[in-house]
């Protein structure tokens, strides 16, 4: 299991990674293979600053609703090569992470931090 704080650690590095990927890797040529991860991962920074875990700002979104929407980005990043046409440019980045992000979601430990509210 992936324990809570861990997790939070996990979200703000991914969250500047898929924002950086696309200049890193040679995919941010303006469409949706740049897009994408770098409005995921702003997204993932936004809502990670709001959730009641450790590391976060305001800890106003419950965890269960983080956990959900760490899925969906997970989701949406492993099919976005499909889904928006950029497969035949870049897909590799977008997999590897989208299904990386699912797999942390299924093995975080809910149970709440002691000094954390609930």
């Amino acid at each position: 299991m992936i324990p809570i704080r861990a997790h939070a650690i996990l979200d703000y590095v991914v969250g500047v990674l898929l924002i950086l990927a696309p200049f890193a890797l040679g995919f941010a040529n303006g469409g949706a293979a740049m897009y994408v991860p770098v409005l995921l991962g702003a997204a993932l920074l936004i809502y990670s600053a709001l959730t009641r875990y450790p590391l976060s700002l305001l800890k106003a979104i419950p965890l269960g609703i983080h956990l959900g929407l760490d899925l969906f980005i997970g989701i949406i990043l492993a099919l976005s090569p499909w889904f928006f046409s950029f497969f035949e440019l870049v897909w590799w980045p977008h997999v590897v992470v989208g299904v990386t992000a699912i797999v942390v979601v299924l093995l975080t430990d809910r149970k709440p931090v002691r000094d954390e509210p609930k």
